[in-house]
């Protein structure tokens, strides 16, 4: 057993990738190829929105924080990730495992977060068209901002305080990630009480997002239907669609791995394949989305490459 004093110099061994010796380079490759194109991506749509004033506005605004946090998502997993492909070594202090499960869930609460946010701006623009100047202001939008990062922070720090009070019995992690539900099996004992906050905390995320994402596409699948102009239905279902598609998303890489470490079905391959996923389809799949079917985003992404290579000739 390894009292709580002890921790900060305690080395966990994560599972191993299990790769044949043939494969680490092209494995190793690959993995930085992803990383570097995931920031590629996300950090376009990032500069894309900053620079242009003509998307300062509620939507790009809060659809700058998920780059944001897809590229955060995304470091708190790769950089190590690399490394022990690299040299082979899954060892990784308490620490920094500690962090890492933090940073991955808190990113993972702020994806639903800000997706959250997103669809409520959806539904005040699409639905009281004429209110949403009055309703989106930069001061509310502020508010909506910081208080979804502050009550995202405050919930994970919750949740990871729980674990330091216990003892740990064991240094071989069952997962390649250091989430909070693979950190509770190191403990000697309080697994009940992470259990239901945990539990508490998955519902009131996933309640959250699902029920005000039906409540506002329900209301804007019926003002689409209403609506005469079909240049406006158009319009706003490509837009919800967008959103749609990376909730959907979002909901399956976050489900499944939750369900398989609860579950003694899933083979264990499967649901370490499934532990990664996260960490690097949405990061990957949210900024080809955005940039690629959001129309206004496109044209200045094009914009901007086209003066670039005019003033380079």
């Amino acid at each position: 057993m390894y009292p709580n004093g002890s921790v900060l110099s305690l080395v966990l061994t994560l599972h191993s990738l299990e790769l044949p010796e043939m494969t680490i380079y092209p494995a190793f490759i690959f993995g930085l190829t992803t990383y570097l194109f995931i920031l590629l991506c996300n950090l376009t749509i990032i500069i894309t929105i900053c620079m242009n004033r003509n998307l300062h506005k509620p939507m790009y605004i809060l659809l700058l924080n998920l780059p944001i946090n897809d590229a955060m998502n995304a470091t708190s997993l790769f950089p190590h990730l690399l490394y022990s492909i690299w040299s082979q070594d899954r060892s990784i202090s308490y620490p920094a495992c500690f962090l890492q499960g933090f940073f991955a869930h808190l990113n993972g609460g702020a994806s639903y977060l800000i997706l959250t946010a997103m669809a409520y701006d959806r539904y005040i623009a699409i639905c009281c068209p004429l209110r949403y100047g009055a309703i989106m202001t930069t001061n509310n939008l502020g508010k909506i901002i910081t208080g979804m990062w502050l009550l995202n922070f405050f919930l994970i720090i919750v949740v990871f305080s729980l674990l330091l009070p216990y003892r740990i019995c064991q240094t071989h992690m069952t997962d390649l990630v250091c989430y909070k539900t693979a950190l509770m099996k190191l403990l000697c004992d309080g697994t009940e009480v992470n259990n239901i906050f945990g539990l508490s905390c998955i519902i009131f995320y996933h309640g959250l997002s699902f029920s005000v994402v039906a409540f506002t596409y329900i209301h804007i699948l019926i003002t689409c239907v209403t609506n005469k102009q079909s240049d406006a239905k158009i319009k706003a279902l490509q837009t919800c669609g967008t959103h749609l598609v990376v909730f959907l998303l979002l909901e399956f890489n976050t489900l499944f791995p939750l369900i398989s470490h609860r579950s003694e079905f899933v083979p264990p391959f499967l649901r370490r394949v499934f532990s990664i996923s996260n960490f690097i389809f949405p990061p990957l799949v949210n900024p080809l989305v955005y940039g690629f079917k959001t129309k206004e985003i496109r044209q200045k992404m094009f914009t901007c490459f086209k003066n670039k290579k005019i003033s380079i000739f």
